[in-house]
């Protein structure tokens, strides 16, 4: 396997495994968020999980059609940074839209839905696309679509369980959810650059390799 081949397939599973830590994570700090306005009964957290489930759902779909067009780690990095801008909102405002659904919406069931789709909905479609674009770019041979797309969910749900067990027993007690939120942000945002970096790493060297195959 060329040395670029490989580059890019390792870049893709260590950002597909960071994908799944921060989609668990702040799953997870999404139970803490609403609490303090909706209690944290089962009807918060079905709330929760329906809508992250229903939001990777819609990020699974398009990404798939997503990854029909010229797929390449530049633009797969783009998704990592549209999931940090479009957390930001969270971040800034949402103990002023918890305030804000609180106010209208007394039923914890209503509530803490409404709540979740306006905090989390976005963000989570996007990280949701992240999966099958990951597909695309590690899959070279159609007959070993099914090895790469296992490989690929090992490495992805080990991260979200990572996440789970760090975030749970460690980061909730450590530091205030607006910092893990920002770190998270930030995380994103620096798989964005890894991406754009190894892109063009590759293909310089494919360039000189060419070059260098013309020559001789």
């Amino acid at each position: 396997m060329p040395i670029e081949r490989r580059i890019t397939n390792w870049t893709v599973l260590t950002l597909a495994f960071t994908s799944g830590f921060i989609i668990m994570s702040i799953e997870l700090l999404g139970g803490r968020i609403l609490a303090p306005y909706f209690g944290s009964s089962i009807y918060v957290w079905g709330s929760i999980i329906t809508v992250f489930m229903v939001a990777l759902s819609f990020g699974y779909l398009i990404g798939g059609h997503l990854s029909l067009k010229a797929p390449r780690l530049s633009k797969y990095g783009l998704f990592f940074v549209a999931a940090a801008i479009t957390a930001v909102p969270t971040i800034v405002f949402g103990d002023a839209l918890m305030d804000w659904v609180f106010l209208r919406f007394e039923d914890p069931r209503y509530g803490s839905l409404l709540a979740a789709m306006l905090l989390f909905f976005v963000p989570t479609a996007i990280l949701g696309m992240i999966a099958p674009y990951s597909v695309r770019l590690l899959v070279e041979e159609t007959h070993h679509s099914g090895r790469v797309a296992g490989g690929l969910y090992f490495i992805s749900t080990l991260g979200s369980a990572l996440g789970t067990l760090l975030t749970s027993f460690y980061f909730v007690l450590l530091f205030e959810i607006n910092e893990i939120l920002v770190t998270m942000a930030i995380a994103l945002v620096c798989c964005f650059i890894i991406a754009l970096f190894v892109d063009g790493k590759v293909v310089d060297g494919r360039v000189i390799d060419r070059k260098v195959e013309s020559k001789g």
